[in-house]
């Protein structure tokens, strides 16, 4: 986004207030953006903002989906990388008035977008939180090592053993189900088990959710 443009310079000084805990400002500056929006693409960042301060999730559903409306309205580069943002934030929207359905469609369609965001933070968060999406409304398959994988991290998490954590977090969280997802996180798992560090019983453990995991 270009930071001398008069929306998006609004939107950033909402998001410093924000960060400073002064919420009702926040929404001052987001609704300001809003007005001043002169076309699709302004109004498109304004709304994304401004569906963070609404105070009923009907509200915050409305200005999610007329972000994602003016998006498609815009349809050109500027707006590529949002897509996977935009569909995540329905996903929740839709969950959160109890709608599965509806949430799993667009947390599937943020799946598919992920990858064109480049590498980072911002593209590991939104890769964390579609994957939790996609667990949460069941459209991620269960695969049948999950359970044992889940009760090893709950031990791992239980003693803080952070170096076991740091190399099979990030790649369990960002499964989305694909077959690379799936080498990924086989991947971890023998670096894992290679090392050696851990108690019989869990290397144990890691060898069987390996052994789900090998095509």
């Amino acid at each position: 986004m270009n930071p001398d443009n008069p929306v998006v310079r609004l939107c950033a000084r909402g998001m410093r207030a924000e960060a400073d805990g002064r919420a009702d400002d926040a929404h001052a500056l987001f609704r300001q953006a809003w007005e001043a929006a002169g076309d699709d693409y302004e109004a498109c960042v304004a709304a994304h903002y401004l569906a963070r301060h609404q105070p009923t999730p009907e509200e915050t559903l409305r200005w999610n989906q007329e972000c994602l409306d003016r998006a498609d309205r815009v349809g050109d580069d500027r707006v590529k990388g949002f897509y996977p943002s935009l569909h995540l934030n329905l996903g929740r929207a839709h969950r959160d008035l109890g709608r599965p359905d509806r949430a799993r469609e667009h947390f599937a369609r943020a799946a598919a977008l992920v990858d064109a965001l480049p590498p980072g933070p911002y593209g590991d968060w939104t890769r964390f939180a579609v994957g939790e999406g996609l667990r949460a409304t069941g459209a991620a398959a269960p695969r049948p090592g999950d359970a044992d994988l889940t009760g090893l991290l709950e031990r791992l998490c239980a003693r803080a053993d952070l170096k076991a954590l740091a190399l099979i977090l990030p790649a369990h969280l960002a499964d989305l189900g694909t077959d690379e997802d799936r080498t990924r996180l086989s991947t971890a798992l023998h670096m894992v088990h290679a090392a050696r560090f851990l108690p019989e019983d869990e290397q144990a453990t890691l060898s069987r959710v390996i052994g789900t995991l090998t095509p």
